[in-house]
């Protein structure tokens, strides 16, 4: 049995605004290859995202690709950092 753990953030209405995100989650999401597919296909622009190790942000952009044997989840962080993701 796998478990997600969500972590409930509080974010002031105008602590942040950035026009290229329509929504801001409240829901840090966990990105590693024990995250359900249908998990990493919900995560959009604007997500609260973690590797659990030192990568941590908004998501900024999503690549998707295939190398014939798995989807790569490729998300790009507001911060510069990447999280690539093989499913």
């Amino acid at each position: 049995m796998k478990t997600i753990v969500l972590i409930s953030l509080q974010i002031p209405r105008n602590s942040f605004y950035n026009p290229i995100f329509t929504e801001i989650s409240r829901d840090m999401i966990r990105l590693n290859s024990d995250t359900p597919t249908s998990v990493l296909q919900e995560v959009k622009e604007g997500s609260m995202v973690t590797d659990t190790f030192s990568k941590t942000g908004l998501v900024e952009r999503i690549e998707t690709s295939d190398d014939g044997y798995n989807k790569i989840y490729t998300f790009h962080l507001v911060t510069g950092r990447v999280i690539t993701v093989k499913k």
